[in-house]
């Protein structure tokens, strides 16, 4: 059904591209306008639209919306908890890479359920066609093609917080403004962005795109007044698969069987056997030795700025951790795609000095460059000027997302983009915006960390930033968030709602079910066979009990109890993982509720903490002044070692009303 779609929208594409400029849009008025067409851009769109509110996305090329800038890979240890809560709240990134996957596997599965990532090596051209499919064929969505050179500004509304109120925007191409009640910039890398190759820069946030609009950056900076700082990354040369010898390189299957990223999938497009393998090969002492004779000829890696320090430049490891061996991952660029993708060899030096490089290695040693790496700078707003619903504190209607924000990857764009496109079409649908607790999910503990916090250097989602992540696991995503998404926020569909309850009650039956059979340590042995119960528990245990230890499953109580357990063989795994943590998620609920209700204490925008008369230290309070916290960020100023803060301001009650 989604390849005839596919294969329609290709040709409805290439017409809209020809005929759909600014100077003949059908209106001048929507109430969301989405600038940007990444990861972030895209969901922000079709979450607006999902909500009711008419949209427009502005990208500077339609055939790229859905492209994979830099690495051909989704999902991962942290990253691959954030798809699947954007699944959960029916975005898209989780259904596109279902479809577009060739390599799937679950990381850290040596570790418990709660940190294992789902991860996909994904077919690029598959992945850009099925996001295109989706947004255009999304009712109340309209996708423009062209570049934004301002926002417009006015007075702010007198009744709400704010300096400003965006009002719309401006083309660079001199056509008529277009008016909307709320605006999202997901600017990724081309606010203000610079692209470097040795000692060459041009302009530009991704090469063969055309460059930034300068404007832009400007309405930011000086008519918004906002804090910008700069950062940087890169991505690597894509290499010719022929050139590769990968028998000198170690094959990584992916798994037996693929493990879909969305909870609307019981299977991936890519059937078990067509999957494509990855290898792994290392960095040698001729690697260092070219990057240190060719430092000079290397002006981004000479740059101050900050760049992703979890993901950084091979020129950058070699420096910062000389004499050592680095693992390079050669990745498949899709089913049909003839080039490998390097991971861990970022890298920005001259290409000839690149294809040196490469050929130290033995894989690579007769290896051909199809294209070469680059760096890229670029323009980022400070987060800590940002509510929790991604609004600009200072701008009524400006919401941000992705790495304007000053996150990196595809996944944490995806979250940033779906939860501003729910408030801005809340905010222009005249409905009160919408925050997630760190308490809830790893969107929460996104959001939270950005805007509590900010950030020195890109900022990465790992499973260890999040303090409830027995609780936040990726199997009970859809339980969590999609009731919410549908009853509270209104961006999730009825048929995603349905599925959802449908699971929950069953797991619940299942739940109860496993409670119902309850026998001592001695009868679960002679039921069961050899398990490791100690033979002097004479307690009582039940079936729930019982699925907490390691060497019993789901199928053994169910094949000991078919009468009443094997109805709820479909949830084996989630039940197996449910009693697993549910001790552990019991101990944490007083500290879940204790951040809960911090998060729930209202502070005044306007707020003078400079003469607050409460005991801080000069140092919290010059803190607390810049960055005038809300809510939402009490407990990560508790946990980032501002002490009583929030017991202060409680005790001044009279200062907070």
């Amino acid at each position: 059904m989604l390849a005839q779609k596919l294969h329609l929208l290709r040709h409805n594409v290439l017409s809209f591209v020809s005929s759909r400029t600014g100077s003949d849009l059908t209106r001048r008025q929507y109430d969301v306008i989405v600038v940007g067409g990444g990861h972030a851009g895209t969901e922000a769109a079709a979450a607006a639209a999902r909500l009711g509110a008419e949209t427009l996305l502005i990208t500077q090329k339609i055939m790229t919306i859905g492209a994979l800038s830099c690495n051909p890979s989704l999902g991962g240890v942290g990253k691959g908890q954030l798809v699947r809560e954007v699944d959960a709240l029916d975005g898209l990134c989780g259904r596109a890479g279902d479809w577009a996957g060739v390599h799937f596997s679950i990381l850290n599965r040596s570790k418990g359920p709660a940190v294992w990532g789902p991860r996909a090596q994904l077919d690029r051209e598959r992945y850009r066609q099925f996001i295109q499919s989706e947004l255009l064929s999304t009712p109340r969505l309209t996708v423009l093609e062209g570049s934004v050179d301002e926002l417009l500004v006015s007075q702010p509304n007198p009744e709400e917080p704010g300096h400003h109120r965006v009002t719309g925007i401006r083309l660079v191409d001199g056509s008529h403004p277009i008016l909307s009640s709320s605006v999202v910039l997901t600017t990724g890398t081309f606010l203000s962005g610079s692209l470097f190759m040795g000692q060459t820069t041009s302009p530009g946030g991704r090469m063969g795109d055309a460059q930034s609009c300068a404007g832009l950056s400007y309405t930011l900076k000086e008519t918004l007044g906002l804090r910008v700082g700069r950062l940087r990354t890169g991505t690597p040369p894509r290499i010719v698969k022929e050139s590769v010898d990968l028998s000198l390189a170690q094959l990584q299957a992916p798994d037996k069987q693929p493990t879909p990223f969305s909870f609307l999938n019981t299977h991936t497009r890519c059937k078990p056997e067509e999957q494509l393998p990855c290898y792994l090969t290392h960095t040698t002492p001729g690697v260092e030795r070219v990057v240190r004779e060719s430092v000079h000829l290397n002006c981004h890696i000479q740059q101050d700025t900050k760049g992703p320090r979890y993901c950084p430049s091979i020129e950058s490891r070699v420096l910062r951790f000389p004499g050592r061996r680095h693992q390079v991952w050669l990745e498949p660029e899709g089913l049909t795609s003839d080039l490998l993708y390097p991971q861990g060899l970022s890298m920005t030096m001259p290409p000839d000095l690149q294809l040196r490089l490469l050929r130290e290695i033995p894989a690579l040693h007769r290896a051909e460059i199809r294209t070469p790496g680059y760096g890229v700078q670029y323009d980022f707003v400070c987060p800590t000027q940002l509510t929790p619903s991604l609004q600009v504190k200072s701008t009524q209607g400006l919401f941000l997302a992705g790495q304007i924000n000053g996150t990196t990857g595809y996944e944490e764009a995806a979250a940033q983009g779906l939860w501003a496109g729910v408030n801005a079409g809340r905010t222009a649908l005249s409905l009160p915006p919408m925050a997630l607790s760190r308490t809830q999910s790893y969107i929460g503990v996104l959001i939270d960390d950005l805007v509590g916090r900010g950030v020195t250097e890109p900022y990465r989602m790992f499973t260890s930033r999040a303090e409830f992540r027995t609780y936040l696991r990726p199997d009970n995503a859809d339980l969590r968030l999609t009731p919410r998404g549908f009853e509270e926020v209104g961006c999730v569909t009825l048929r995603r709602y349905k599925k959802a309850v449908s699971v929950r009650d069953g797991l619940q039956e299942a739940l109860m079910a496993l409670q119902s059979v309850a026998l001592s340590s001695t009868r679960w042995r002679e039921k069961l066979g050899n398990i490791s119960l100690s033979e002097n528990k004479s307690t009582t245990l039940n079936g729930l009990d019982l699925l907490q230890y390691k060497d019993v499953s789901f199928e053994m109580l169910a094949s000991a109890f078919p009468e009443c357990l094997s109805q709820y063989f479909e949830y084996s795994q989630r039940l197996k993982i449910e009693a697993v943590y549910r001790p552990h998620c019991e101990k944490q609920s007083r500290e879940m509720e204790r951040i809960q209700r911090e998060e729930s204490l209202s502070l005044p925008s306007d707020m003078d903490y400079l003469s607050l008369p409460v005991s801080l230290s000069q140092e919290v309070r010059e803190i607390l002044d810049r960055v005038k916290p809300n809510t939402r960020i009490m407990g990560n100023w508790a946990r980032s070692g501002v002490r009583s803060i929030s017991d202060s301001l409680k005790n001044s009650s009279s200062n907070l009303r």
